[in-house]
């Protein structure tokens, strides 16, 4: 039925009944605080690109995650920055590993916080690539083994759950079949199911100085304009084992994360990366737009399109700001 029998903005009419009507609802249980972890003490080494977002040695990153903590966010997502890169990735699963040391730290500090460990070999290979490479080329098969033994190093350090960001064909069932084979059958996998080959990296890879030394991605992240892949994607990792599936980045592929989330019954998060954090950042800085809005906005049009988890960097000040809304 029609106008004027059927007037919406009836419904808009103020605050506490918007409120009441409200479909989707952002809240700080959704969030996933990503960090980067490096050698050294007292290390707060602020990444340009990204502005508040800092490089963080062990002890002042459990400073900012208690922090975190403190403003309701409960969960991080780690990236370490090795001291020294070589072509077979050592420090990645050395058990001294910087994440490792940093897990150790964080379980023992911040016991409720659930840590998160990224599973990728990019920024502990002295080429920058996701893999072991040879004449050139990323081998997907001799890869499997080192991305298996990283995601148990980190588990055996503490972590409540890995996340393969490698796009490697198989890494899903080589961790599973590894943590299993450990006894680490309740540890769960969030895999980066739908991660594309985006322009919108660039400022993690100076925060993480994961840059390819040579070529581009392209012949294992995924092809930006294809869709249908990514359930193909996401299909064969609940298969090997996900628990979790992640579209990668968010923005721009929103429609993608809607059709994941149609598509299966798992739950789904997204990654609003660092390219997208820092144009808000930048235009904010500017006075081009209302910073707060902008990324209350965001963050809601992800959840709406379907993420039930959300990797974000504006984590703590979203946090903040929904903690003032109640």
């Amino acid at each position: 039925m029609g106008y004027p029998v059927t007037r919406l903005r009836r419904l808009r009419a103020n605050e506490r009944l918007r409120q009441m009507v409200r479909e989707t609802r952002l809240t700080a249980d959704d969030l996933i605080y990503p960090v980067f972890v490096t050698h050294g003490r007292g290390v707060r080494k602020a990444v340009e690109a990204m502005p508040g977002v800092y490089n963080f040695s062990v002890d002042t990153l459990l400073a900012e995650l208690a922090e975190a903590r403190a403003l309701g966010v409960k969960a991080t997502i780690i990236f370490g920055i090795p001291l020294v890169k070589d072509e077979a990735a050592t420090e990645a699963y050395a058990d001294e590993g910087i994440v490792q040391q940093a897990v150790r730290a964080i379980k023992k500090e911040l016991p409720d916080l659930l840590v998160i460990t990224d599973v990728c070999l990019c920024e502990y290979t002295s080429h920058g690539h996701c893999g072991v490479v040879k004449d050139g080329r990323v081998l997907n098969d001799p890869t499997l083994e080192l991305l298996a033994r990283t995601a148990l190093s980190h588990v055996r350090a503490g972590a409540d759950l890995v996340a393969p960001s490698d796009m490697m064909d198989g890494r899903v069932k080589a961790i599973r079949e590894a943590l299993d084979e450990a006894g680490y059958v309740e540890v769960p996998i969030m895999a980066y199911s739908a991660k594309y080959a985006s322009a919108f990296y660039g400022p993690f890879r100076e925060a993480a100085g994961s840059a390819p030394q040579f070529g581009d991605r392209k012949t294992y992240q995924m092809d930006f304009p294809n869709a249908r892949e990514a359930l193909r994607e996401a299909e064969l990792d609940l298969e090997e084992g996900a628990d979790i599936v992640m579209v990668k980045p968010a923005l721009a592929y929103l429609d993608v994360l809607r059709r994941v989330r149609d598509r299966f019954g798992c739950p789904v998060a997204a990654y609003n990366v660092s390219g997208e954090y820092a144009m808000v950042k930048a235009a904010a800085q500017k006075g081009w737009l209302d910073e707060r809005a902008v990324v209350m906005e965001i963050l809601t049009a992800i959840k709406r399109a379907g993420a039930d988890l959300i990797l974000t960097y504006h984590a703590k000040d979203a946090a903040r700001w929904l903690a003032e809304e109640m």
